[in-house]
């Protein structure tokens, strides 16, 4: 992708240039680089408008779901006429309309052991929005094992979480950091943890959890701020409270 921004891009990203913390500089490190989306729903819908719109370089959507009737009082990437289509192909459309400055990878598959290699490959960050336990779990294996960052994010009925694991990388006291199994050790039983079909699942608390999701990918991507790294952050979205808990490694 051409380093040189068109004067196009120059308006458009306009307000991230005048950003001390962005500048030309981090627009290029953003342009630059590609995020594979895990989901293409109701967290994975906002981040990818947000990332589109930020001018994130190459965005690879991992989903084989379709566009059902349930999905759009929060996956607000798709419309009404989308009805059946794969979700990978209605979000690409949308992310085009947006900024058509992106490359929209489509990968209408599910995450397997199998072809997480390929999946992965020359991702400079992965973020999480899936809906079920194994494929978060595995999600967070291998990127741990290819040392691709990871921002994951997990939302039920008004609460949401969200952290990012780095953990081959150490801390400043020189401990490795921790991964997702230090804080989750093990995945819940079946049927122990209600789907957001059976629980509920409030709209617009997908949105301000993607929206976290896409901020926290473009403070790690540029390189500002404090990230989420070793701390849970936990929203509760019927009191609008925001805790964050530090944790640590423990797995060897």
């Amino acid at each position: 992708m051409s380093g040189v921004f068109s004067s196009e891009e120059i308006d458009r990203y306009a307000r991230h240039f005048v950003l001390s913390e962005i500048g030309g500089p981090g627009q290029q490190k953003l342009k630059s680089a590609r995020i594979l989306v895990l989901g293409a729903g109701g967290l994975g819908a906002p981040v990818l408008q947000y990332l589109a719109a930020a001018g994130v370089g190459t965005l690879r959507i991992v989903d084989d779901d379709v566009v059902s009737l349930s999905n759009l009082q929060r996956q607000i990437i798709h419309e009404t006429s989308d009805l059946g289509e794969p979700k990978v192909e209605s979000a690409g459309r949308t992310l085009s309309a947006i900024n058509p400055h992106v490359v929209v990878e489509q990968r209408p598959v599910r995450l397997t052991e199998a072809n997480a290699d390929e999946l992965l490959f020359g991702c400079d960050l992965a973020i999480d929005g899936c809906d079920n336990f194994d494929t978060r779990y595995l999600m967070a294996d291998v990127c741990e094992a290819r040392k691709v960052p990871l921002i994951t994010s997990a939302v039920n009925r008004f609460d949401g979480t969200i952290t990012t694991l780095k953990p081959w990388e150490e801390d400043e006291s020189g401990k490795r950091n921790p991964g997702y199994r230090d804080i989750f050790p093990n995945k819940p039983e079946d049927g122990l943890v209600p789907s957001c079909a059976e629980a509920g699942v409030l709209g617009a608390m997908t949105g301000l959890m993607g929206s976290l999701l896409a901020l926290e990918a473009i403070k790690e991507l540029v390189g500002f701020g404090d990230g989420l790294v070793g701390r849970l952050l936990m929203v509760d979205g019927l009191s609008l409270r925001f805790q964050t808990i530090a944790y640590k490694r423990v797995q060897n």
